[in-house]
C-alpha cells in the first residue's frame, strides 16, 4: 500500500477544480444558467444526462460551484448559498423535500409533515434569508423519487409563500442523472415549462479515464503515481463498465485499503450478526440495482446471474437468492417490501437500510470461484486475488480483493 498524502481527494464527493474531458459540458451548463443576471425569466433550471460513471455529477457540481463563485464575484449584497443533494439516497419526494429543508435547518424532522408544507417551509426560508441559491439535485435515476412537486414549487413559489408576499431571491437548479430519469422529471411538469434540451454526455473513453485516474492518484499521493497501477485500475473499470465512478472507487481501495468494519445496525429485538456468509455476487447485485436506495428483486436476480458467471459460477436459484435477502434483512442491512404493480399485480423490492460500505460479511463457500476462473480479466463485482485471504471484513473488501 502506498503512503497517501491527501486522502481527502479520494472522497466520493470531492470535486476536482477541472472536470477532465468535460470542460465543454461545464461551459455549456454555465452558458445556459447565465449568471449573475439571466436574461431569460425564471425558473432557471438545466440538466446534464448520461449513464452512470460518465461524469454527470462532477459536471453538475462544478457548474453550480462556478455559478456561485460568479455570484460572489459580482459583489451582491448577500453571499450565495450552494446546496447539493444526492436524490438516490432519499426516500421518495418526501425525503428529497425534507433533505432540502434540513440543509437550511439542521433540527428539522420531516416526519408527519406533508410534502407541500415542507416545500412551503423551504421556500419561505429562502425568501426570508434573501440569498441567491444554487441547488444541485444529483443521481436522478429511473423509478426514483418523483421530482415534479419540487420542480413545480421552484417554478411557482408564490403558491407557497404567505399572503402578500411574492417572489424569491435568484434560484438556480442543476439536475443530473440518467436520460430516462430526466425525461420523467420533465413530464411531471405537465408542460408548465421545459428543462430540455439536456446537456448529454457520452461514456468516457479509455484515454479520458486514464487521465482522470492519473490526476486523482497524483493529487492523493503528492507525486506521480505508478504507471502500472493506473493502467490496471483503468483496465478493470473499463471491463466492468462502471466508468469514472468505478475507476475512482478502485483507486480509493488500492490506496487506502479496506473500509473500516462497522457493526450492523439491526432492528430492535433482532439478533445482531457479527458476520454474514453471503456471495459477493449478491452484494454487488444489490449495490448496483439499489444505488443506495431500493431495488426490484428481479433486477437483483438478473445482475447476480451476470456477476456469478463472471466469477465462473452458476447463478443462484431464485429461492436461494431470496434466502440471502432474508439473511441480510435479519442483520438490519435491508428491508423487503411488496408493492402493487408488476406482471403479477405486485412488485418485490429490497430497500437498503445500512450503507453497503458498512456491511460485515464473509464469502459464502459457494461464492468462492472454482479453479480455473478467469482471474486474468477481473470479473464484474471483483473477487479476492489468488492467494489472498478468502474472508474479508466488509462487503466492499470482499469485492475489492
Amino acid at each position: 500500500m502506498l503512503p497517501v498524502a491527501h486522502a481527502e481527494v479520494l472522497a466520493r464527493d470531492w470535486l476536482p477544480p477541472v472536470v477532465l474531458g468535460r470542460e465543454r459540458a461545464v461551459a455549456e451548463l454555465l452558458r445556459r444558467l447565465d449568471p449573475p443576471s439571466p436574461r431569460a425569466p425564471p425558473p432557471w433550471v438545466v440538466a446534464v444526462v448520461g449513464e452512470r460513471g460518465s461524469g454527470t455529477s462532477a459536471c453538475a457540481r462544478r457548474a453550480a460551484r462556478e455559478l456561485a463563485e460568479r455570484l460572489r464575484a459580482s459583489g451582491g449584497p448577500r453571499a450565495p448559498r450552494y446546496l447539493a443533494l444526492r436524490v438516490a439516497g432519499a426516500r421518495g419526494t418526501h425525503g428529497v423535500a425534507s433533505a432540502l429543508l434540513t440543509a437550511l435547518d439542521e433540527g428539522f424532522d420531516g416526519r408527519g409533515f406533508p410534502v407541500a408544507e415542507i416545500l412551503a417551509g423551504f421556500l419561505r426560508r429562502l425568501r426570508r434569508e434573501g440569498r441567491p441559491t444554487v441547488i444541485v439535485l444529483d443521481d436522478l435515476y429511473s423509478g426514483g423519487p418523483e421530482l415534479g412537486p419540487i420542480l413545480r414549487a421552484f417554478g411557482e413559489p408564490d403558491r407557497f409563500l404567505p399572503e402578500g408576499e411574492s417572489g424569491l431571491p435568484p434560484l438556480w437548479t442543476v439536475l443530473a442523472g440518467s436520460p430516462s430519469a430526466l425525461a420523467q422529471a420533465e413530464r411531471a411538469l405537465s408542460g408548465r415549462w421545459r428543462i430540455a434540451p439536456f446537456v448529454a454526455l457520452s461514456p468516457y473513453t479509455t484515454q479520458e479515464l486514464r487521465a482522470i485516474v492519473d490526476d486523482r492518484a497524483e493529487r492523493a499521493l503528492g507525486r506521480e503515481p505508478p504507471v502500472e497501477l493506473v493502467g490496471r485500475l483503468v483496465h478493470r473499470a473499463v471491463e466492468e463498465g462502471g466508468g469514472a465512478v468505478r475507476a475512482i472507487d478502485l483507486l480509493r481501495r488500492a490506496l487506502l485499503g479496506p473500509s473500516p468494519t462497522l457493526r450492523p445496525r439491526a432492528p430492535a429485538g433482532r439478533r445482531r450478526l457479527l458476520s454474514i456468509s453471503i456471495e459477493s455476487s449478491v452484494v454487488r447485485a444489490i449495490e448496483d440495482a439499489a444505488r443506495g436506495a431500493e431495488a426490484v428483486v428481479g433486477d437483483v436476480r438478473r445482475l447476480e446471474a451476470r456477476y456469478a458467471r463472471a466469477l465462473g459460477l452458476s447463478p443462484l436459484p431464485p429461492t436461494t437468492l431470496w434466502r440471502r435477502i432474508v439473511r441480510l434483512e435479519q442483520a438490519g442491512y435491508v428491508r423487503r417490501e411488496v408493492r402493487t404493480g408488476g406482471l403479477g399485480g405486485t412488485r418485490s423490492l429490497v430497500r437498503v437500510m445500512t450503507p453497503i460500505d458498512e456491511w460485515v460479511v464473509s464469502p459464502n463457500p459457494r461464492g468462492i470461484p472454482r479453479a480455473g476462473a478467469p482471474w486474468d480479466v477481473p470479473p464484474v463485482g471483483g473477487a479476492p486475488a489468488p492467494g489472498s485471504p478468502l474472508a474479508a471484513p466488509t462487503a466492499r473488501d470482499a469485492e475489492a480483493g
